[in-house]
């Protein structure tokens, strides 16, 4: 049976800014994502090794055994600079998240490997400076709390689950997700929804690192489960929030202040 997709709604990255603030959300090419991030877009398909030995997932509530991933925070402060912070649990409310909220959720970090190179900073930066475009005021002096999630999705149970907790929003001010790759897989179709609205946009990504962008604050959004064409199916994606103030659950933690 032929499977029916919908095209991304690409816009250019001269774009980027007003269509986040006129819609909530914005999707990028990979070419595109390269030109907007300043870098070569070789440099950023440099990085997929690095989705290839993914630890498990330990806290799917669902008893799944689909999901793989690392997670690392990051500061980028008013100037630029881009500081990794000491490795910290994920958390997330359970406004946000019915399923895995209220958790301390500490994942494998990041390998230095990845997030040594430069256009890993190169990357962090740009969506710092989106953030700066599109929700803060200016001049900026306060820095930006990025998390970074790499995820593997994959077919071990017959199905698999980007987004295990259905359509949410996920507490921050800017959510990138980036497409890193997929392999014999069906599904996987991206739907964003306003949030107190009627409107709403569904399309697949497919083609690696090509990018949405969501405005969190307006936007809800998730990915329909895939399912294999072949043994060995995969989705490979990079998501990355950016949230002003510290990262969410740092109120919560104890003992746990991360200083930009």
């Amino acid at each position: 049976m032929t499977q029916l997709t919908f095209s991304p709604p690409f816009t250019s990255p001269s774009q980027v800014t007003e269509q986040l603030r006129s819609t909530g959300y914005a999707v990028l090419s990979p070419a595109d994502v390269a030109t907007w991030v300043g870098c070569d877009l070789q440099e950023l398909m440099a990085l997929n090794p690095d989705w290839q030995d993914l630890p498990p997932d330990d806290f799917l509530k669902d008893g799944g055994r689909y999901r793989r991933r690392r997670h690392s925070c990051f500061v980028v402060k008013a100037e630029g600079a881009v500081q990794q912070v000491p490795h910290r649990p994920h958390w997330q409310p359970v406004e946000y998240n019915a399923l895995h909220g209220g958790m301390q959720r500490m994942f494998g970090p990041m390998l230095p490997a990845t997030v040594e190179r430069p256009v890993w900073t190169q990357l962090m930066q740009a969506l710092a400076r989106l953030s700066d475009d599109v929700f803060a005021a200016q001049p900026r002096t306060e820095p930006w709390f990025l998390e970074a999630h790499q995820f593997r999705i994959d077919t071990t149970d017959g199905i698999g689950r980007p987004t295990p907790e259905g359509a949410h929003r996920d507490g921050v001010d800017l959510v990138a997700v980036f497409l890193v790759g997929r392999h014999a897989v069906k599904g996987g179709e991206t739907r964003v929804f306003e949030a107190t609205g009627p409107s709403g946009v569904r399309f697949t990504l497919t083609q690696p690192w090509s990018l949405m962008l969501l405005d969190d604050v307006r936007m809800i959004h998730e990915s329909t489960p895939i399912q294999p064409l072949e043994p060995g199916a995969y989705r490979d994606t990079l998501v990355v929030t950016c949230r002003r103030g510290n990262f969410q659950g740092a109120d919560v933690m104890d003992g746990d202040r991360p200083q930009p």
